[in-house]
This record gives structure tokens, sequence and C-alpha cells, in this order.
């Protein structure tokens, strides 16, 4: 019994896939640009970025301002500084860890889900899956080799339950891994 090979994808879903990408980063880094503008204001008194002082604490670069609505009651635009992964992770680990790790995360993920998008491996919800992870994970890439730290602005109301800051790469991100969930 023979296995059946995937046929490949062409340079239309090629052509696709990149302007999707570009489609969704420019949203994710022109919705952190906003952020940077409206809930937050540069610090007086610049630390290194991401390093604890003395106390083990973290400055922020850039001060909040106070929160707004996005959709009343449910959830806030609030500024955020996150200098780890998701949930934080690695936040106080030493900057050449951090950006040896998540680099490395990154530029394999790009490897690997482009070199399966192109050989045709899973279906169209995967096809759909490449994009948004790549974008959020190119954003947040971004963020880090711009700023030092990843910028949050999205919260869920904390009336309704306790969850981190986020951003719309996280979004992508986890929309993307829902979609590769449903396609295995």
């Amino acid at each position: 019994m023979t296995e059946a090979v995937q046929p490949r994808r062409g340079a239309r879903a090629l052509i696709i896939l990149l302007l999707t990408l570009a489609a969704y980063t420019f949203a994710d880094l022109a919705t952190k640009e906003w952020a940077l503008d409206v809930l937050s204001r540069p610090s007086e008194h610049r630390t290194p970025v991401c390093e604890p002082d003395e106390n083990g604490r973290l400055s922020y670069q850039h001060l909040p301002l106070p929160s707004r609505p996005l959709v009343d009651g449910v959830l806030r635009a609030t500024y955020a500084e996150n200098c780890g992964a998701a949930f934080s992770i690695l936040r106080e680990a030493p900057g050449w860890v951090r950006a040896l790790v998540f680099g490395v995360a990154a530029i394999g993920a790009t490897i690997v889900l482009v070199t399966m998008f192109l050989r045709g491996s899973g279906g169209k919800l995967f096809a759909a899956a490449v994009p948004l992870i790549l974008s959020g994970a190119l954003g947040n890439l971004a963020d880090r080799v711009r700023h030092g730290f990843v910028v949050d602005f999205i919260q869920v109301d904390p009336t309704l339950f306790s969850y981190p800051v986020f951003n719309v790469a996280d979004i992508w991100i986890a929309i993307g891994w829902g979609l590769l969930f449903l396609d295995g």
C-alpha cells in the first residue's frame, strides 16, 4: 500500500500567505504603536530594559496612563510591558537568554511552518493557521528587537476574572494554534 503524496502548494498560495502575513503583522504592530502613543508616556527615569533593580523589580520604560474601556464591562485597554513570553515566562532571565530563546523559537517556527506549508502539509485550516502564528511570532519578536519588551494592552475586565494583559499577536497565535488543533 503506497501513501498518497501531498501536492505542493503553488505560487498563488505562497502569495496569499505573504499578503495575509503582512496584513496580520501590520495590524499587530499598528495596535501596539497605538498603545504606546495613547496608553503610556515615556518614563523620565530610564533604567536598563527588563533588568531588575537592586530590589528585583523591573521598571517600565513607558509609564501606564489610566486604562480605557474597549468593550464596556468586558475588555479594557491597559498598557503593560512584557519582558517574558506567555504569562511572563522567562521574565527575569538575563537579556541574552531571552533574546536567544525567543529568537530561536521565532526563526525555528517560521522555518518549520513555511516548509510544511510549501510541501502541502495539512488542509485549509493549517494553511489559514500559518500566517496567524507567524505574524504573532514576528510581531512580538519585532517588539523585543525595537523595545526590549513586548507591548501588551488588552485586558479582560478584572471584575469578570483575572487574566494577564495580552496583545493582538497573542490573539493571532491562539487562533492559529486552535486552527492547527482542528486541522490535526
